[in-house]
């Protein structure tokens, strides 16, 4: 299932390409074009992401609230803006200076340096892929299209989504509230303070909280295994139990990792890497976790075999030595 940091860049394409345009709104499958036709021809105002759901708000106050959930995608084409994150083969992305920040293939600032739009297709749901094939546009719906989202020089088909509804304003702020803090959209010391009290308030084992989109917004399956090996916590470990001053550190590691991930496109969660080591890294996901996918392989630190275990029907991995 995708995870916060890719709705994020999906927002930033619907902002780079689609925010102020007029919008041609359909739906070739047939089963979202009764509210399709609600925003058919409307100008799009805003593209906003909070943990993994993506909001579209469009000039006569109606919103497309999108959840990919596990099978979801979009497929973009035309006129597209593509940064050279998204050409993360062959070892080709940047790495950290000394103040942390991604950088592209180009030095430059990946999210800064989207530059002009430029003909392409590029897929985003969890990883993203680009093909500058020669095309017509826009390009024949391909399989089972629930909404496209069409302008006179970009396309963008959804495909497979949990969600896919029109709501009112006041529909999408209910929504957002319900939603836990996001570190993209929400900052400050109050909202360390109020997440770290939330999942501490609770006996609910800290590896269900994490996953809680309640308590915070955005975190999946891979970055729920990654933060709490950096914070050498046992997934098992009672809320309640957790110190919050650990708690705190949970928040602010995952807005770290969070801003990576939206920067580079891809879950980078392990630091201090050598410049070949983050190159290596970055071509390759079985060099970029600690835990994640690891099972029974060595950890990176101790040598003890990871363990993988099911917790509320999801994979968990974890290190029983460094996290006991």
């Amino acid at each position: 299932m995708p995870e916060g940091h890719s709705v994020h860049r999906i927002a930033l394409q619907f902002r780079g390409n689609f925010v102020g345009k007029r919008v041609a709104v359909t739906s070739p499958q047939g089963r979202f074009a009764a509210e399709a036709a609600l925003i058919d021809g409307r100008t799009m105002a805003d593209a906003r992401a909070v943990g993994k759901q993506m909001f579209l708000e469009f000039d006569n106050g109606l919103w497309l609230r999108v959840h990919l959930g596990i099978y979801g995608a979009w497929d973009f084409a035309g006129e597209i803006t593509v940064d050279d994150t998204i050409r993360s083969s062959g070892g080709r992305m940047g790495q950290t200076n000394q103040r942390g920040t991604v950088l592209d293939s180009r030095g430059e600032d990946s999210i800064a340096s989207m530059g002009a739009p430029r003909r392409a297709r590029l897929w985003m749901s969890e990883s993203e892929k680009e093909d500058d094939s020669a095309f017509v546009f826009p390009p024949e719906p391909v399989g089972a299209v629930r909404a496209r989202l069409l302008t006179d020089t970009a396309v963008a088909d959804l495909r497979g989504p949990t969600a896919c509804q029109v709501i009112d304003s006041e529909t999408a702020a209910s929504v957002i509230a319900g939603l836990g803090p996001d570190p993209e959209v929400d900052d400050g010391p109050e909202v360390e303070e109020a997440v770290a009290r939330a999942l501490t308030s609770k006996k609910t084992p800290i590896g269900l909280l994490l996953m809680d989109q309640s308590i915070v917004s955005g975190i999946g399956n891979v970055y729920r295994a990654e933060l709490l090996y950096r914070a050498r916590l046992n997934p098992h470990t009672p809320g309640n139990k957790v110190p919050l001053k650990t708690a705190r550190a949970l928040w602010r590691d995952w807005a770290h990792l969070l801003d990576i991930g939206v920067r580079t496109g891809q879950m980078m969660t392990m630091d201090d890497l050598t410049p070949d080591d983050w190159a290596k890294a970055m071509a390759s996901r079985e060099d970029r976790h600690w835990v994640y996918k690891r099972e029974g392989l060595p950890c990176r630190v101790c040598g003890t075999h990871i363990a993988m275990e099911v917790m509320a029907a999801r994979k968990l991995y974890w290190c029983p030595y460094c996290q006991a």
